[in-house]
């Protein structure tokens, strides 16, 4: 009863709950924290949930939410727009600064896009080559400039999951008839919602800051990765084809792998785990 008491001190915002990582936050966390969140597209079963609110990052300002909601831990699981993103991340930041509280930013593997030769830790410089990954690149240096103690940074890689849109792209192509694409000469590190919404739990709990790579301790080829996928679902019971991409002729890395900012080992998983659990 006591972690119970503990744990509901903290008013929790996520936003984007209606997304799926956002929703597998949400579905963690609600038991334990005063939790609410935001969704974009009108919906009765949002609508009918007190702790959800409708916000729209082009047209509405984030801060009549946080009026509302008086957060003490903000999550950011936030997609759309990547100019809207960026002005209500500068709200956030603000906000965060002034009240004293923390927020805690969905980053990605792809602010590392442009090294390719190798894995990347928590303290390597980030260099992306993509528009998404200087769009990270941008958010996350406007919050690496706040107190250090208010901000965690949470670099992940491709999050696989049974309704992970990646699984649900996969059903539709064997479905339809359509080749799934497959990438060799990419090695990349994979996780999935079960295993970062634990990781964010933790986090929340022990008070941690700082940036965290979130991702499997190993590294796979991203082919491999797809084709044991389908064959963990038992997808390939229908004529499944592939199509090779190669961006480069050598191998290249899009991996997180943490160094410093090691969590315990219940909460680091291998890719094999992630297999494990979409076949049950």
């Amino acid at each position: 009863m006591k972690r119970q008491e503990k744990e509901s001190k903290h008013r929790i915002l996520i936003l984007g709950a209606s997304g799926f990582l956002g929703g597998a936050i949400y579905k963690e966390l609600c038991s334990y924290f005063k939790t609410f969140g935001t969704y974009n597209t009108s919906n009765k079963q949002y609508e009918k949930n007190k702790h959800l609110f409708q916000y729209n990052i082009e047209e509405e300002d984030v801060y009549e939410i946080l009026e509302i909601v008086k957060p003490t831990i903000i999550i950011s699981a936030l997609r759309g727009d990547f100019s809207a993103q960026l002005v209500a991340h500068q709200h956030l930041a603000e906000y965060v600064f002034t009240n004293k509280i923390k927020l805690i930013f969905i980053s990605s593997a792809n602010v590392f896009d442009a090294y390719s030769k190798y894995p990347s830790y928590e303290t390597d410089k980030t260099l992306s080559n993509s528009i998404y990954g200087h769009f990270k690149i941008k958010i996350e240096n406007m919050l690496l400039r706040m107190p250090k103690k208010q901000v965690a940074i949470l670099r992940l890689p491709m999050v696989f999951g049974a309704q992970s849109p990646r699984i649900l792209e996969i059903q539709e192509h064997i479905k339809e008839k359509e080749p799934i694409e497959v990438f060799p000469n990419l090695i990349m590190n994979v996780t999935n919602d079960l295993k970062v919404t634990q990781q964010i739990h933790y986090i929340i709990n022990r008070n941690k800051s700082g940036i965290f790579h979130l991702g499997s301790s190993d590294l796979v080829h991203h082919d491999d990765f797809i084709k044991e996928t389908v064959d963990a679902f038992e997808l390939n019971n229908k004529k499944v084809t592939y199509k090779n991409v190669y961006t480069t002729n050598d191998n290249r890395y899009l991996a997180v792998l943490p160094k410093y900012n090691l969590l315990p080992k219940h909460l680091q998983l291998v890719s094999q785990q992630i297999l494990s659990e979409l076949k049950l």
